[in-house]
């Protein structure tokens, strides 16, 4: 299981069974207890860094980008 999927199946197992969501609370932490035994992911490392504050892009980058994902995204749907 590559570590995308590893992280995609820890939030979706949090989201499902969080209590302050509805859960059962035993069963969310006897299923936390069984994600920690396992080691981290290398790139999970990266969560760890200081976050850096910068300054927000021109419009016309904002613009762009957002065309670049758009059509990216409806790519990957059909």
């Amino acid at each position: 299981m590559s570590p995308d999927d590893e992280r995609a199946a820890f939030r979706a197992f949090v989201r499902d069974h969080h209590p302050d969501r509805g859960g059962d609370p035993e069963v969310f932490v006897a299923g936390m207890a069984r994600f920690r035994e396992g080691p981290p992911p290398d790139d999970w490392a990266r969560y760890d860094a200081p976050v850096e504050v910068t300054t927000p892009l021109p419009l016309p980058v904002r613009v762009a980008v957002a065309l670049i994902r758009t059509v990216r995204r409806h790519r990957r749907v059909d």
